[in-house]
């Protein structure tokens, strides 16, 4: 099979943007940030993408562009004859399908809220009415599986159209239509009357909130905005020639993915303060909860709540369409089906394994993995970010950097071809032997620290031991 190319340098930023932009940034982050001790969290969030999430984006992205393979077939590529690594090839497309089960079903939570915002019928309700509303969206399984099921359908047919005409072409507009609404949105929500104190809890770190729970959740989300792990990012690498240097993209495409997360926060925290909506408290609606309210009284607040909602659609999507390229590049390579036909196959798989995530909050809510609150989308949600993308991220660094795998020569030669910003050698023993260690030690702490049950965590139940 032929291996298709991006038509350019931008398309590639842009695709490669918009896998790491999407509800990570607009949809997490705000959330984890409200849980966590909002500027705390960011100051630890930034210190993670730059110290852990850039150097794994550059070897997701060497490792693409050297084998010029999907996730599932890289590892054939590189490794020696009799090693076992081309193992993590499956485990990672098994992440992105994962990552699509609950991932189809908020993205399908934008599009609702659009289309009411649009229909005017998320205006002119009582004040303090928007976390029932919210509810009633999740508690109806028709709407929670009729609005995922468009959103599958719709990312697979962008997919149909090919690399350049489908994905990259309908990537280019929306990431430049999302930069453009949020800057409109986010000077918008400086005029909110709660905006001082919205700001100050999001942009002001109290270094006292910082503990491991914060640590983690920091180190958790960077990964998970920019869909480090699983291969995301390395598919896009092997659609690239050797024009440029791979650092120098990563920083790029690092830096519009911060702009986007922080801008969200700047946007959605004034509106939090405006209108009572406590963050750490909103959890997972938080975004729709204080979004709702702020437009629900604001002077034209169905055009800017549509507007809103747009924005988070075009975040939100530009993932989509990228995770199901990946997943669709793996499918092929391992089947030698055609575009459309795998389109099909695939669009039918990833609507049936979302199901269960659109029915968790409704007709199967009675099914609890973890503490009293958790339902499917949590454990859907702990299988990706708790564990396969740490320990992808490890599997992918070891790899890279081993002289049993790839090899940190062999790292350097691809990712510093082309003109750009180069790795340096210095950074071996940090890339070989201090960045695994850190990230083995903040996935083991967390697991440690997760609320499996309502009562203590991992860690509490072994120091009462003692």
């Amino acid at each position: 099979m032929q291996r298709e190319r991006l038509g350019s340098r931008l398309g590639f930023i842009l695709l490669s943007a918009g896998c790491a932009i999407g509800c990570g940034n607009v949809w997490k982050f705000p959330w984890m940030a409200g849980q966590y001790g909002g500027g705390a969290f960011v100051l630890v969030y930034l210190i993670c993408l730059i110290v852990l999430g850039l150097p794994v984006m550059v070897i997701e992205f060497s490792l693409g562009r050297a084998s010029q393979a999907s996730p599932v077939k890289l590892y054939q590529k590189l490794e020696k004859p009799g090693q076992k690594w081309h193992i993590h090839g499956k485990a990672a497309l098994v992440g992105n399908f994962f990552l699509m089960m609950f991932y189809t079903s908020v993205t399908g939570w934008m599009l609702y809220y659009f289309v009411k915002f649009l229909k005017g019928d998320m205006t002119g309700h009582v004040t303090g009415t928007a976390g029932a509303r919210f509810g009633e969206m999740l508690a109806s399984p028709g709407v929670m599986v009729g609005f995922m099921a468009i959103i599958v359908v719709i990312g697979f047919l962008v997919l149909s159209f090919g690399l350049q005409k489908g994905v990259e072409k309908v990537t280019k507009y929306m990431m430049v239509a999302l930069l453009g609404l949020m800057v409109i949105l986010a000077i918008n929500s400086f005029t909110l009357s709660g905006a001082k104190e919205g700001l100050a809890f999001y942009l002001n770190p109290d270094v006292s909130k910082i503990d491991i729970n914060v640590i983690v959740a920091a180190m958790n989300q960077a990964f998970f905005t920019l869909s480090l792990g699983i291969g995301s990012m390395a598919i896009f690498g092997s659609y690239i020639g050797k024009e440029r240097s791979l650092l120098g993209e990563s920083i790029n495409i690092l830096v519009l993915d911060t702009f986007v997360a922080i801008t969200a926060g700047l946007i959605i925290f004034p509106a939090c303060f405006t209108y009572d909506v406590v963050p750490k408290e909103a959890g997972p609606g938080v975004l729709f909860v204080s979004m709702s309210e702020a437009f629900n009284g604001m002077a034209g607040g169905r055009i800017w709540g549509s507007i809103f909602f747009l924005f988070m659609l075009f975040a939100a999507f530009s993932t989509i369409i990228a995770v199901f390229e990946n997943i669709l590049a793996c499918i092929r390579e391992l089947t030698d089906w055609s575009r459309v036909k795998a389109c099909v196959i695939c669009g039918i798989a990833i609507f049936i394994l979302s199901v269960p995530c659109a029915l968790g909050f409704n007709l199967w809510s009675d099914f609890k993995p973890f503490n009293s609150n958790s339902g499917i989308l949590d454990l859907e949600d702990f299988i990706v970010s708790y564990c396969l993308l740490p320990l992808g991220a490890v599997c992918y660094v070891i790899f890279a950097t081993s002289k049993k795998g790839w090899g940190f020569d062999n790292l350097m030669a691809e990712a510093n071809a082309g003109k750009g910003l180069k790795l340096k050698r210095w950074l071996r023993p940090y890339l070989t032997y201090v960045l695994p260690v850190i990230i083995i030690i903040i996935f083991v702490m967390g697991i440690l620290e997760f609320p499996f049950t309502d009562g203590p965590t991992l860690l509490a139940r072994i120091k009462s031991l003692f």
